[in-house]
């Protein structure tokens, strides 16, 4: 029999998966081309051919024993000093190999951290709506989440619940800008006035509260929108980071994490982190993505095919009449469930064969996430089935 802290997990288990899977049960009864799967994050974009060349060339050109062995738990040195010297380019920041740690996507390096940092009962406050995997992160490590409610429409995070929500357990705060599922990015203003409340909580509870910034989409702007790098704003910031979205290698699982040496307790938190990574059962990050990662840190996805169906989503659907949350990043798109039921809303809309996610997901019910990172002539297809689906609730 299963453990007892499983069963919670098998019941329920994340909505977003079961959507994609019932995508392919429909594509195989109806045809692919009229099922309208908006459930998973799945980059439809290419990887840059830079990625492809730069595999090739490792497979060539560098000794196998270096490509397919161990290495430091920490990661290549030299993949983590070429990534740290291309941040202190973009952002002025100034970080060594030894701030960086290579992860198994941002997943494995939130993991990582949260392992590195919590005590049992430890709390750990995220901004609603949020990535409903970082509950199962925290629970991993018999930490308690604390949620934010949402700051309704503007879904920047509402600063005067979230000071009010910090006490002497506060461990952590999470933070995910440009945001899934809203397509938030969080201004300047916003980070500076999170970071002076969580100044003022340290010293008055005499705690160290660290600040992890989850950033797989960071790349993932529009309009011209910055996104801030938050180690420039607050010490005790840590960054978990991911090529999945910025290169489209989801599955190769590669990323890192960011550890400045403002930190407090910096070289027990650099070494933590990196046992961590071995005694959590990744070992090390792939060592074939790290080197191959390190030649193409210039490299981006083509940011322009999910811009271009940004602006045609959310002109038709705002056409429809549904009310949306327009994207400054990433690639999703977050509407209010007609209704106001979201389960019920993404249950209706897979009468047409749309596949929806609901917000409750998200811990935030009410809304829908659509992300409209797929080919853009399914997405042109399903608007057909969005307009079906307003008109069954009479708008």
């Amino acid at each position: 029999m299963i453990a007892k802290r499983m069963l919670k997990y098998v019941e329920g288990s994340s909505v977003t998966r079961a959507m994609f899977e019932e995508g392919k049960r429909l594509a195989a009864l109806y045809g692919a081309e009229n099922v309208f799967d908006f459930s998973l994050g799945n980059p439809s974009v290419e990887p840059p051919e830079a990625v492809k060349e730069a595999i090739l060339m490792v497979l060539d050109e560098v000794h196998p024993g270096k490509v397919h062995g161990y290495m430091n738990n920490a990661g290549h040195e030299e993949v983590r000093d070429a990534i740290a010297k291309s941040l202190n380019r973009k952002f002025g920041t100034d970080f060594n190999e030894m701030n960086i740690i290579m992860t198994v996507g941002a997943a494995g390096g939130l993991n990582v951290i949260l392992k590195t940092i919590l005590d049992v009962g430890d709390e750990v406050i995220a901004f609603a709506p949020y990535f409903g995997e970082y509950n199962n992160y925290v629970a991993n490590f018999d930490g308690t989440m604390v949620v934010v409610p949402p700051n309704i429409p503007s879904f920047q995070p509402d600063l005067e619940r979230f000071a009010e929500k910090i006490t002497a357990r506060t461990k952590a705060v999470i933070v995910n800008t440009p945001n899934n599922p809203t397509g938030v990015v969080y201004s300047k203003e916003t980070i500076r006035k999170m970071a002076g409340i969580l100044e003022d909580k340290q010293k008055e509870f005499g705690t160290d509260i660290y600040l992890i910034a989850d950033e797989p989409y960071r790349e993932l702007a529009y309009d011209g929108v910055e996104v801030p790098y938050l180690t420039k704003y607050y010490n005790n910031t840590i960054v978990g980071y991911s090529y999945s979205k910025s290169l489209s290698l989801p599955g190769e699982r590669i990323g890192y994490l960011v550890i400045p040496k403002e930190v407090d307790d910096f070289d027990n938190l650099v070494n933590a982190a990196t046992i961590a990574t071995r005694i959590l059962g990744f070992v090390n990050a792939p060592s074939l993505q790290q080197l191959a990662v390190a030649e193409c840190l210039d490299e981006t996805t083509d940011i322009a095919a999910y811009d271009a169906n940004r602006k045609l989503l959310y002109h038709k659907l705002t056409e429809l009449g549904f009310e949306c949350t327009k994207p400054e990043g990433a690639f999703y798109m977050w509407v209010k469930a007609l209704g106001d039921d979201d389960s019920a809303f993404v249950a209706k809309a897979k009468e047409f064969n749309l596949l929806l996610v609901p917000g409750s997901a998200f811990m935030c019910p009410g809304y829908v996430r659509i992300a409209y990172c797929v080919e853009e002539g399914m997405l042109k297809r399903s608007f057909g089935a969005f307009e079906k689906l307003a008109q069954s609730y009479g708008i």
